[in-house]
């Protein structure tokens, strides 16, 4: 057993450094052995191989954490990601349309992609579920951060905020609500320049772009969202963010919702 315990550590060691294509050569070798009958004893490297997919993808996500990445943004190069919640209600709100430069997994980034970059002085979120898609060695993983409440499938009818951000930014190429939007003080088509959130302009803004601003000085703007939807590429809480019952998971599979 100690015998083929060792050898089982050796490779392991070399998948690791032959790379995702050695991991995956090596787990078929494993399960065509598994299928043709012959009993060769505890197949530890079976289960081993099993859990490199997860382990990767936690050891990254703690990198980060470790890096304070999530603490201040939550992004994914060149790769949107689902950002929903129950509702949002917020001050200090404006919007504009920009062209932020996307990077691509080579490491170059383009400027192609038109989006909406949203921002509030001050928010509260009824729950947060943020979903990121990855693939590891050809197997498909979904990464779920959330925080506060429940996020349903079905947004409700009414909700209650219980985690609470300032200076929220959100860039997006597309962001909806399933219900209800109420939005007081608003500028619809003002200078995307003159657009300010806490006293800031918005990343991306050009004078004469699209803007929506407020009618009621700094602060004076506000929107209640119900069963907020966004397909972002970055989510950015430049300022203080209260998340009750955060919880980080990898899980197989596309997922849909947290």
């Amino acid at each position: 057993m100690t015998r083929r315990t060792d050898r089982i550590g050796r490779s392991l060691a070399r998948a690791r450094a032959a790379g995702p294509r050695a991991v995956a050569d090596w787990n078929a070798r494993m399960l065509a052995e598994a299928a043709d009958g012959t009993r060769r004893g505890t197949r530890w490297g079976r289960g081993a191989l099993a859990l490199v997919p997860s382990v990767l993808a936690i050891g990254a996500l703690g990198t980060a954490l470790a890096q304070g990445a999530l603490a201040a943004n939550f992004s994914v190069t060149g790769q949107p990601f689902r950002l929903t919640s129950n509702g949002v209600e917020g001050t200090g709100f404006g919007a504009i349309v920009n062209t932020p430069a996307v990077g691509r997994p080579d490491g170059t980034s383009t400027t192609d992609t038109a989006m909406a970059r949203v921002g509030f002085a001050s928010a509260g979120l009824a729950g947060l579920c943020g979903i990121v898609h990855q693939t590891i060695a050809g197997v498909p993983y979904s990464l779920l951060l959330t925080g506060g409440q429940k996020v349903a499938a079905t947004p409700p009818g009414s909700f209650t905020t219980d985690i609470d951000a300032s200076n929220l930014y959100i860039q997006a190429t597309e962001l909806q609500a399933y219900g209800p939007t109420t939005l007081q003080n608003a500028v619809l088509g003002q200078s995307a320049d003159q657009v300010t959130v806490a006293g800031k302009p918005l990343t991306g803004a050009l004078p004469g772009g699209f803007g929506l601003g407020s009618a009621g000085g700094e602060g004076g703007s506000s929107i209640r969202l119900h069963g907020l939807n966004a397909t972002a590429y970055d989510a950015e809480m430049a300022g203080a963010l209260v998340l009750p019952d955060l919880r980080i998971r990898v899980v197989a599979g596309s997922a849909t919702t947290c």
